[in-house]
């Protein structure tokens, strides 16, 4: 079956009539895109961020707030469809203040195959490093050629191996863990860096993430590879004490790929986790931060041991 996606238009305040709206019509499900989460958004998570798109900023902060839906694209469809806009009319004819945006639709039609695969058909098995080989789970490989497979499911996570910091982190795994080493993983995502460490034989203690959901999804693909990734802790450890203690100290190996600002902000945390001689991989630091995390890093005490990048990233590995 193929679907009809509805787009409805509308404000901030206009959510709730328009929520009310589509459960008298039987639709208990829809997607939300509200313009002031954007702004929030910005605000919330200002310090996780090196730079921000200016025309980004701009496309997103002329976006309506809208709602879309998915009906059948049928003739009980198109019967449903006809009362949500007959009702959005009557809506709209009792805005006197005008609160509630346009309340008006757009459609398009969404392909059964489309629905379910949509960006999984560009996910293919790729290498990475010297010995890893990533796959999604609906992929299949024939020919490993003598690298270890790594299944990876992303969902709402970051992380499916393709970007440069992730790639830059693995081959750093591959260079500085030993079996047993305990490792932390701050800002694990999908779990990606977490699992390849755990296969490359490191005794993964704890992983964290600000987003509980990321927890969830490196848990899965754990199990779907066969490791252990230890605890999971959710929260911001920069601004939770009560977290970075629950962290605890001694680990061999920490792992960071998140962003410079944050890094530089962890550097003391880092340098009391870790035991003497361990060491710290970084990334998700854009090549012209590079030399602040650099000097942050060593004002803390650590020497660099390594120092990777693409393009456009740069990775460090350094030791207390």
């Amino acid at each position: 079956m193929d679907w009809k996606e509805v787009t409805i238009y509308t404000t901030t305040a206009g959510i709730g009539p328009v929520e009310a709206l589509l459960e008298e019509h039987g639709v208990e499900g829809y997607v939300l895109e509200d313009a002031a989460d954007f702004e929030e958004f910005l605000k919330d998570t200002e310090i996780y961020w090196d730079y921000v798109d200016e025309d980004l900023v701009r496309e997103k902060r002329a976006q309506e707030t809208c709602l879309k839906i998915y009906l059948p694209d049928s003739g009980e469809g198109a019967k449903q469809y006809a009362g949500i806009r007959a009702s959005l009319e009557s809506l709209k004819a009792r805005d006197e203040a005008h609160a509630w945006g346009r309340l008006c639709t757009e459609t398009a039609l969404t392909r059964q195959e489309d629905w379910e695969w949509g960006w999984k058909q560009y996910f293919k098995p790729f290498p990475v490093g010297g010995s890893f080989l990533i796959k999604p789970s609906w992929e299949r490989v024939d020919d490993a050629q003598g690298r270890r497979i790594l299944e990876i499911d992303p969902a709402s996570s970051f992380g499916t191996g393709s970007h440069d910091t992730t790639q830059l982190c693995m081959a750093a795994l591959e260079r500085y863990v030993r079996p047993g080493d305990a490792l932390l993983d701050m800002g694990t995502g999908s779990g990606i860096l977490a699992i390849a460490a755990a296969m490359l034989g490191a005794d993964v203690r704890t992983v964290v993430d600000i987003d509980e959901n990321c927890l969830k999804t490196a848990r899965e693909n754990a199990e779907k590879n066969h490791v252990s990734i230890g605890r999971g802790l959710c929260g911001d450890a920069l601004r939770d004490a009560g977290l970075a203690e629950e962290i605890g100290a001694g680990y061999r190996i920490i792992v960071a790929n998140i962003v410079a600002d944050v890094i530089i902000g962890m550097a003391p945390m880092f340098a009391g986790k870790l035991a003497a001689g361990g060491v710290l991989i970084c990334s998700g630091i854009l090549n012209e931060r590079a030399s602040e995390v650099a000097a942050a890093l060593e004002q803390t005490g650590f020497v660099i041991l390594s120092r990777e990048e693409s393009k456009d990233w740069s990775a460090f590995a350094a030791k207390k």
